[in-house]
Order: structure tokens, then sequence, then C-alpha cells
């Protein structure tokens, strides 16, 4: 429908239009803020929300989306229609930049394919608009960088410009030539220059001495005390360059003539791809003003309902905002049964600024433009909004107040259905109240039966009866504190408000007589029910104050719970990759185990599993065993059998192949290598005298009798030897980490991650040194370090037990380990 011309200025939204134009970059934006409208098709709004949506991401995600040159050049391209007329300079330098930009747009809103685009509403809006790249390709044939036409444009443009520069050359010569001459015989100063005047280089002289330099004076200073002469030698010249710049210029209009031809078929795509670059302007500009205010796309369903969380006034917002004042939010939900919400209460309480928070918000969403309220918020849309608040008294019309919100009623009554939504201040104020709150109650029954809906502020009791006693009208109160006597701009929907009528005239000091006289006119009756919507509102106002107390601990009590699942789940992903990183250990142990039983099979087979060898390989697996700790534990078996089976083939193979015989032992003789039968020290034999032999172990000698000592081959030596020292190194390492192992971790203030992987790696070190228990400090705090901790300890190979420390020692704070 139309609205009336006051309309928009009397819900504010003038000032958002004025807002809307402010933020635009250019006229192109300005005319699509101009013809910003109402609208109720579901589709255009959430199209034009979602399209503002996208932009406030672009604002605050992208840097590198192209603002620039946003010219209006659409008066230049129309003026070209008729043929032989040309586009100038700089229209051209903004024509080249402007379709630069739109090609830009175009290039970043596409970058992406359909599919994949993050902004679908943009990239629609994008569509197949032309970017014309050919002709931006031409213009930068004929302008330079800084706008001006090249001297290679055309051949004769670049003939007559090296004219003009030669022929200013010789000008500039001979008037230095002239000026030096001057200075020299005093009748010029010494620091005067060449200077233009009519766009002809002169000479300055002092009025005494212009007979002195033959020429032509063109003109003279304010002042009377210079003159300014064209010497005759160069008057020629002068008149030469002025010709060649007449050329110059007829042959620039020949460029843009033939240019301008080249153009006009286009200008019709052009002005479409203007129409593309003012709507991005305007909805840059909503989407600036949006974030401006806070403002989102709202939750919109294609039926009437209000449901709005934290609304606020978008005016009243900046307005405080600048005084560094909070804003009171506004809660209202109007749907089925309770769609005409009669608001109650003082003056200058709140009830106008809570209409007019309704009507602007609501007019503004079906304008395509994002409202400041909570994500949580549901926005429905509405037909028609109609509107009676403020004078609307005319001395042309010679209509009263009263005859004015009448006419309106008429109006509304006649037109209003199940789609409009009404709201009317002061509703039936403005003449005698016993006849205008009879009035107001009948139209507020009209209003109810077409189904419409609405907010509606008054002081009448019979209206407060009414939405009491029928379904689709609700009371709803502006807060106050009575006890402050100051209201609270806030609103309360499900009982009627009190005026505080009494409260107010004591407040203000109004004699006690005057208000107790006031009170036995109205009756008890008027007075207590009025208190009593005081004790209501007052009671009120303390559950809500419980109910919001209980929220904030619930709201509380879930961010706990969310943090303690979210560490819940780090710590199972944890667990999960210490398993993980534990199997590839014992994968890369298993492979070092492996590679030893087979070189210990190999030394048994080369040495034919005789007793004394195959002991001396087992030893040397048993310490390379030990080096490992007891993550090789579960090799003993494997090794047994291997061992044993290769013993009985062996041993098969040699009952079968040869028949026994003694064994024949090498000989020993000084200088061998030996050892002690059934020891693992290698020694050499210094010295053998009946039947003993004088051994060098080391630095030790020792005397042992020949039979006791048997023959070691050098490469067996050299094999042994390497094995003693990987042993030797493995053993060294275990026994350094067992005498710096501290039985004490302290993890307190570390993070529940850090702290995890510390405690992980302690009781590791714990287990491989041999320790059988251990102490983690973890503090008490909260219990979220101790309890991850346990969690990790109860299903940690190696760990027996756990529990608390004595009491004495720090109790909860320390848990106690015993290691198996």
């Amino acid at each position: 429908m139309t609205y009336p011309e006051n309309f928009e200025s009397k819900i504010g939204f003038d000032k958002i239009r004025g807002l809307l134009t402010d933020k635009c970059l250019s006229p192109l934006g300005e005319e699509k803020v101009a013809e910003l409208a109402f609208s109720s098709d579901y589709a255009y709004i959430t199209g034009s929300l979602s399209q503002t949506e996208e932009f406030i991401r672009i604002i605050k995600e992208e840097d590198n989306f192209p603002t620039n040159y946003f010219l209006d050049v659409r008066p230049a391209l129309k003026s070209i229609r008729v043929e032989g007329t040309w586009i100038d300079e700089t229209a051209l330098f903004d024509l080249r930049r402007s379709l630069q930009t739109i090609r830009d747009i175009v290039s970043f809103l596409k970058k992406e394919d359909e599919e994949n685009t993050p902004y679908p509403y943009l990239y629609a809006l994008a569509g197949d608009v032309a970017v014309f790249p050919q002709l931006i390709s031409k213009i930068d044939n004929i302008l330079d960088k800084f706008g001006r036409i090249k001297d290679n444009a055309s051949t004769e443009l670049n003939r007559i410009r090296k004219d003009i520069a030669h022929v200013s050359g010789g000008i500039s010569r001979s008037l230095n030539a002239i000026l030096r001459t001057a200075q020299s015989e005093g009748l010029v100063e010494k620091d005067v220059t060449p200077t233009m005047r009519d766009g002809r280089l002169v000479i300055p002289v002092a009025p005494a001495f212009k007979r002195k330099i033959k020429g032509i004076v063109h003109d003279e200073s304010a002042s009377g005390k210079t003159v300014f002469i064209e010497p005759a030698e160069v008057v020629e010249a002068n008149n030469r360059i002025r010709e060649l710049e007449s050329e110059e210029r007829r042959e620039i209009i020949k460029i843009l003539i033939n240019f301008t031809d080249i153009l006009r078929p286009s200008v019709p795509d052009i002005l479409q791809s203007y129409e593309f670059l003012a709507k991005i302007d305007f909805i840059r500009a909503k989407a600036v003003l949006s974030i401006d205010l806070n403002a989102i796309k709202p939750a919109i369903e294609d039926k009437q309902i209000i449901r709005w969380y934290r609304a606020k006034h978008p005016l009243l917002f900046l307005s405080h905002r600048k005084q560094n004042k909070q804003i009171i939010p506004l809660d209202i939900e109007l749907e089925d049964d309770n769609r005409i919400l009669i608001i109650s209460g003082p003056n200058a309480g709140g009830k106008s600024v809570c209409l007019k928070t309704v009507g602007l918000l609501q007019y503004m969403v079906q304008c395509g433009v994002p409202i400041p309220l909570d994500e949580n918020s549901i926005v429905g849309i509405f037909d028609n909004v109609f509107i009676d608040i403020g004078d609307e008294q005319s001395i042309e019309n010679d209509l009263s107040t009263y005859s004015s919100h009448l006419t309106n009623m008429k109006f509304f009554v006649r037109n209003c259905d199940k789609k409009t939504i009404l709201l009317i201040d002061e509703f039936g104020g403005g003449t005698e109240p016993q006849i205008g709150g009879a009035i107001a109650e009948s139209l507020l029954k009209r209003f109810n039966e077409k189904g419409a809906f609405g907010v509606i502020t008054t002081h009448y009791q019979n209206l407060k009866h009414f939405a009491n006693e029928n379904k689709g009208v609700i009371n709803g109160a502006m807060l106050y504190d009575r006890h402050l006597m100051q209201p609270l701009f806030t609103l309360s929907i499900g009982n009627p408000g009190s005026s505080f009528a009494i409260e107010i005239a004591r407040k203000i000091g109004l004699p006690e007589d005057v208000i107790t006289d006031a009170s036995e006119i109205v009756g008890s009756d008027y007075i207590n029910m009025d208190k009593y919507l005081q004790d209501i509102v007052r009671d009120k106002r303390y559950w809500e104050t419980k109910r919001q107390n209980i929220r904030q601990k619930e709201k509380r009590l879930e961010e706990i719970t969310e943090t303690y699942e979210t560490d819940l789940l780090s710590v199972e992903k944890q667990r999960k990759e210490i398993i993980r990183q534990a199997k590839a250990d014992a994968e890369r142990i298993l492979a070092e185990t492996n590679a030893k039983i087979e070189n210990t099979i190999r030394t048994i087979r080369e040495s034919q599993a005789e007793k004394e060898k195959t002991k001396q390989a087992r030893q040397a697996l048993n310490e390379f065993k030990s080096s490992l700790g007891n993550d090789a534990n579960f090799a003993d078996e494997k090794i047994a059998r291997k061992i044993q089976k290769l013993k009985e083939k062996e041993k098969g193979k040699k009952t079968k192949n040869n028949p026994p015989k003694e064994h024949k032992e090498q000989p020993i003789s000084v200088g061998d290598n030996v050892r002690i039968k059934g020891q693992t020290s290698i020694g050499q034999v210094l010295d053998i005298q009946k039947g003993n032999a004088t051994v060098a172990f080391g630095m030790i000698k020792s005397t042992a009798k020949l039979d006791t000592l048997e023959y070691i081959s050098k490469n067996q030596v050299k094999r042994e030897t390497k094995s003693t020292l990987v042993s030797a190194a493995a053993s060294d390492d275990v026994r350094e980490k067992k005498l710096n192992f501290k039985q004490d971790i302290d993890v307190r203030g570390m993070r529940g991650e850090e702290a995890l992987q510390a405690v992980m790696y302690f009781v590791d070190d714990a287990i491989l040194v041999g320790m059988s228990r251990v102490r983690i400090l973890h503090g008490t705090g909260t219990g979220a370090l101790r309890q991850m901790i346990r969690d990790y300890l109860r299903l940690a190979p190696g760990v027996r037990h756990y529990q608390d420390e004595h009491v004495q020692f720090g109790g909860t704070g320390i848990t106690v380990v015993d290691l198996e």
C-alpha cells in the first residue's frame, strides 16, 4: 500500500534512510536508497537481507573487495546518443576507472564457481553482468594513467605535439636570452623569470622600462608596479604555438569522436552494468550501517508473528552510544491468541519508545535492512503497518487532535485484516475520558475481531480489563521502580501497569490533602486496584530477577559441562595417540629383537650348536633384552623355541651324517685369546708353565689351569666385543636414568594436556628403572586435573594401584601410584 508522506518520519525511518545515504560511495547508491520501499514479498525480503548479510561478511573477513571509483558516468553516456557528439577526456577517464571497478567486483564475486562460492546471493546478482575488457583496452590506448590523451593516440597528434615542443623550446631560449640582456642592462630584476599571460610567454618589467624592450604589453599587475611584455622576437613563435594548440584540440576531438562511435552501441549494456554497480553500492551501505548498529539478518517466517528478544531502537542506540549510555533492549512476543498488546504504565516510562521500536524495526526489515536484535528472534511479515502517533492537528484542515485520531481509526477499521499490524499511541486520548475510553474499547473489539496484530499504549482502565477478558488481546506494562520513583524502561507482558499517579504526585510535592481528596473522589476500589497492579509488578520483577539468576547459573553450568566434555575428548584423543605411538614403539622393538634373535641363531648355526658357543650367544641376547627393559620379555618364549628347534635339527643332522666322535679342542699357545669356561670375559695368554697359564684380563693378571680355559678365535672376539659394547651402552643409559630419577613429579600450574603428557613420560620412566612407588603432585583446585590424571592411571599398563596421599602429607592434592 501507499503510505502518507509523514509516515516514515513518524517511525524514524527517514533518519535511517539518511544514514544509508551517508554510507553510499556515489549517486548510484544514493538513488537506490531513495527508491527503497516497504515490501511484503517474502522472497524479496529474504534475498535482500541475505545479500546484505553476505556483504557484512565481506567487510569483516575480506581485505581486497574493490571500493575505489564508484563513479557515475551515466549523464555523459546519455549525452552521446546523438551521432557526431563525443565523450570528453574527464568522463572517458571516469568511465575507464568505473568499468574496471565493475570488472574487479564481478571477478571477486565469481572467483569460486557457483557451487563453492561463499556469497551465493551476490554471485547471483553478478549474474551475466558485462565487464567490457576490450573497451577498457581501447581506452588505455587513448589515455595515459593520469587521464590525459596520449601522444601516440594518433600519428597526427604525435606530430603536432612534437612541433609544439620544438617551437616552445625556441621561445624559451629566445626569452631567456632577452631576459639576460635586460638583466645585464638593469631593466629587469635578477630573480625574474618568464611567466604566462593569456597563454603567451612574457617578461615582467617595471613600468619605467617598458619602452626599453620592444614588444607587446599584455597585462599589468594589480598594484601597477609590473607590466608583462611579449618581446617582438617571440610574437610570431607564440602565434604559431596558438595555431598548433588549436590543431591539437581539433585532433583530440577527432580521436574522441572516433572512439565515441565505437562506444555508442555499447551504451545500453554499460548502463545495465552501472545498475549493478548501483546495487553493490546500496548493499554495501546497508552492510556498513548494519555493522554500526550491530544489526543482523533475523530468522524470517512467511507468516504474521513477532517473537523478538533484545530488540533495540536503532536511532536511540546510536544516540545513547554517543553519550556512553546503555540502551535497555525490548523483548516482545505477538502471535496466535496474543496478537494485540495493550501497554500501560506511567508517563515517560517508555511506552511510546516501545511502540516506535516495533514500528521502525518491522518497517526496516520489510525494506530489506538488517535490524538489531538477538539471533534467536523470529520476524514475521505483514502486508500493512498502520500508525497513529502524535499530534495530527492541522490548521488548514481545521481538525482537532481527537478528530485527526478518529479519522485514522476510521481508516484502520475499514482496512485492517489478519496481515496488518496497528501501532496506536495513547489510544482514546484527546477527549472526555469516559466517552474516549468507550470508543477506544469499541474500536479495539473490532480490531480483534478482524484478527489484526497491534501494539497500543493507553492509560484507560477499561482497555486493561478488555485485554484481561478477551482472547487475542493481552496486557503489558512498562516497569517502574516504586521506591526510587523512576521508570525502568522494561516491558513486561501478561499484566497491566499502574500509572503511579498518586506516587508521582507525592514525589513532585503536591499537598497531601489534595492527594487525599483525589483518592476519595476516585474511590477506594480504584486506589486498591492501582496498588494491586503495583504489587503484581513488584512481585513479577522479583520472580523475573530470580529466574534470570537461575538462567545465568544454568548457562554457567552448561559452559562448565561443555568444558569438561571437551577436556575428556581431548584426553581420549591423547590416549589413542599414546596407544598408537606405543604400538609403533613395540613394532620397532620387535623388529630389533627379531634381528638380534636371527643374529644369535646365526652364531649358533656357525658354531654347530656347541654348548659354550650357544651359552655365549644366549648371554649376549639376555644382555640385549635387559637393555630394552620389560618391553622385550615377550621375546623369551620365541627365542627359546627357535634355539631348541635349531639344536634338535643340528643334532639330527650330525647323527645322520657323522658318527659320534670325541671333540678335539684347539690347543692353547702364548698370545692366544682365551676365556675361563662358563665366563664371558676374554683375556690374552702371557705365559704357560706346567699346565698353568698366566692370562691378562685387561689390567688384571690371573693364573688358571689350561683345562679350564677355552680358545677364542679373532673373529669371535670381534663379534662379542661389538655385542658387549651395545649391551653396555644400553645398560649405562638405564643406570643413568635410575641414578637421576626422582620419585615425585609436580604438574601444578600446567595446562591439562601438558600435565598429562608429563605424567605419562614420568610413569614410563619409573617402570623402566624399576620403581615400585611414585607420587604425582597436581593440587586440589577444581579437581579437573586430578580427574584427568586418574583417568589415565586407571588404563595405564604397569600401574597396580593409586590413591590419595595421607592427609598429613598433602591429601587429595597428591596421588600415590604403586607400580608392578
